[in-house]
């Protein structure tokens, strides 16, 4: 038996908006996948993760985007394993096409499904990230960014050209303390999932 989080992701207004699929695969690439993300079908794509910080590092990609509908499902995906993630079968392909159907009407337009009670805490704090993120000027992001690279406050600073002051403000401003809380919760909760699927 493999459990697993199957995300199915959708782009948002693509009738209107250039094939985002390609750009989006190329970020999610060096995120450990069980079955690797991949176009499904028009402007969906959809990976399959035993990873609890792997699959929200991806979470995390899709949010900063702010373009797709982003459905989680967790639970069994049947065996044997499919070479390609839209091959799959099980309850956590029926969930994340459940969950991926719903974030088109739900706030930040993130949905999980789950059969525990951690799905709704893991959903809960996959929409406090994306509000914290939405907020986050590109200044923000240029900190976030180097920060995330492993650089201090002061280093950030000498590379940006600014005092470690302007690096502290912007970096609080972009709520960069919050959304590192909120990804560590959120694979915290992503784990109890996959243990209790199990």
């Amino acid at each position: 038996m493999t459990v697993a989080l199957v995300l199915t992701v959708d782009q948002r207004d693509s009738s209107h908006t250039p094939d985002r699929i390609p750009e989006t695969l190329e970020r999610l690439a060096p995120v450990p996948t069980l079955l690797a993300f991949e176009r499904t079908a028009g402007d969906e794509l959809q990976g399959v993760l035993d990873d609890a910080d792997a699959a929200m590092a991806a979470v995390g990609e899709l949010l900063r985007a702010d373009q797709w509908y982003v459905g989680v499902g967790v639970g069994v995906v049947e065996e044997p394993l499919p070479d390609h993630a839209r091959a799959g079968r099980g309850p956590a392909y029926l969930r994340a096409r459940t969950a991926v159907t719903d974030a088109k009407t739900s706030p930040w337009h993130v949905r999980v499904v789950a059969d525990h009670w951690a799905g709704r805490a893991l959903e809960s704090t996959l929409w406090l990230w994306a509000a914290v993120l939405a907020r986050r000027s590109p200044r923000g992001w240029e900190v976030a960014d180097l920060v995330a690279e492993g650089l201090s406050y002061a280093e950030a600073g000498k590379r940006l050209g600014i005092s470690q002051s302007a690096v502290s403000q912007r970096a609080q401003a972009a709520g960069i303390v919050e959304a590192r809380r909120a990804e560590e919760l959120a694979g915290v909760l992503a784990r109890i999932l996959l243990e209790e699927a199990s």
